[in-house]
C-alpha cells in the first residue's frame, strides 16, 4: 500500500502517485464527497499555487491554513474526513522540507496529488 510518504518524497515517476490517487478518489465517491465539495477545497489550494513562486512565505501560510478549513468542512460534513486525512498528511510533508527547492517540489507534488484525486473522483462518478 502506498503511503503518502511515499507519494511526497519517493516518486520520481508519479506512479505512486497516480495509484495513491485513484485509491484515495474510489473512497471519497463511496463516502459521498460532492464535486462541489472538492471543488471548493481545489480552488483554494488553485489560489494558493499562483502566490507559491510570488510570495512563497504568504502562500506557505495560507496552505498551513488550509488545514482548519478542512478540519471545519470535515466537522460540517462526514464525507470530507478521508480528503482532510490524505491533504494534511500531504501539507505536513511539505512543512517538513527544509530546502526551498525541496518545498517547492513536494508542494507541487501536493497539487498533482490533489489534481488526481480530483481527476478520479470525476471519473468515478463524484456527484454533484
Amino acid at each position: 500500500m502506498t503511503t503518502i510518504q511515499t507519494v511526497m518524497n519517493a516518486d520520481p515517476t508519479g506512479s505512486e502517485l497516480v495509484s495513491y490517487a485513484n485509491s484515495v478518489a474510489e473512497r471519497l465517491v463511496r463516502d459521498g464527497l460532492t464535486r462541489s465539495q472538492i471543488r471548493g477545497i481545489f480552488t483554494e489550494v488553485r489560489r494558493i499555487e499562483s502566490l507559491w513562486s510570488a510570495d512563497p512565505q504568504v502562500a506557505e501560510r495560507r496552505l498551513n491554513m488550509l488545514k482548519p478549513k478542512l478540519d471545519y468542512q470535515s466537522n460540517r460534513h462526514a464525507s470530507v474526513s478521508h480528503l482532510r486525512e490524505v491533504l494534511n498528511a500531504a501539507i505536513d510533508e511539505v512543512g517538513r522540507a527544509a530546502e526551498t527547492e525541496v518545498k517547492n517540489e513536494r508542494f507541487q507534488r501536493f497539487v498533482d496529488l490533489f489534481e488526481a484525486i480530483l481527476a478520479y473522483h470525476r471519473a468515478f462518478g463524484g456527484r454533484n
